[in-house]
């Protein structure tokens, strides 16, 4: 199912919002919403390979899952985009079904920028209404070092051969948010490099399980 995320008049006045939007992969009646940013360099969208295959996995754990189909040409864009998104599910959230009390925020490389932002952050900071940031964010292969005291929950996986994103930042990042006493999940997986999606076949092979388990132990963390 599709949801657009802007009106009309808002796509006339800037064609890239025309195909913005969410993508929903149902899960169970009111069981909570993981949302999911795939990556691309903030060139291109690539749901297809780095967020449909998790939001449908995610779906038959029972969770009711959103890929969004954001705008490219830089992170501020696309992290309005998230932000529109977020607003859109939470405002929607009695006819969508879901429950938007214990969010997470999901993504690979420039989708993982854009989960993290918005973890630090929240939507209000990026246009969207003050409503509360994610209770978990899954971050993963991003070379993002930015962060602040009150940045959820977040795990993180990266392969130790990654060429594009460093595994050190991302480890400095975690240590840094560990040491605020904000819960932490670090993943470093042999011989694989940038862009492994649900890793199936390699050494990541069910990473997706170890981030909802570390979600569901967070998901009454407060700040």
């Amino acid at each position: 199912i599709f949801y657009d995320l802007y009106s009309d008049r808002e796509k006339q006045e800037d064609t890239q919002k025309e195909k913005t939007g969410l993508f929903f992969f149902r899960g169970n009646p009111n069981a909570p919403v993981a949302i999911i940013c795939s990556g691309g360099g903030f060139s291109y969208v690539g749901s297809i390979h780095e967020a449909y295959p998790h939001a449908l996995e995610l779906s038959k754990m029972g969770y009711n899952a959103f890929v969004v189909q954001y705008r490219t040409g830089g992170a501020r864009p696309a992290v309005e985009d998230l932000a529109r998104a977020i607003t859109y599910i939470y405002e929607n959230s009695s006819d969508l079904k879901v429950d938007m009390s214990n969010y997470s925020v999901w993504g690979g490389s420039a989708g993982a920028r854009m989960a993290a932002y918005i973890g630090s952050y929240g939507p209000a900071a990026y246009g969207g209404k003050d409503i509360p940031r994610p209770n978990m964010v899954a971050v993963n292969y991003t070379g993002h070092s930015d962060y602040t005291q009150n940045d959820p929950p977040t795990f993180t996986a990266i392969g130790e051969n990654d060429s594009i994103a460093s595994p050190s930042v991302m480890k400095e990042r975690i240590d840094n948010l560990t040491a605020l006493g904000i819960p932490t999940e670090f993943h470093l997986y042999p011989n694989l490099r940038h862009g492994f999606g649900l890793g199936i076949g390699t050494s990541a092979e069910g990473w997706i399980d170890d981030a909802v388990k570390f979600w569901e132990e967070n998901k009454y963390y407060k700040k």
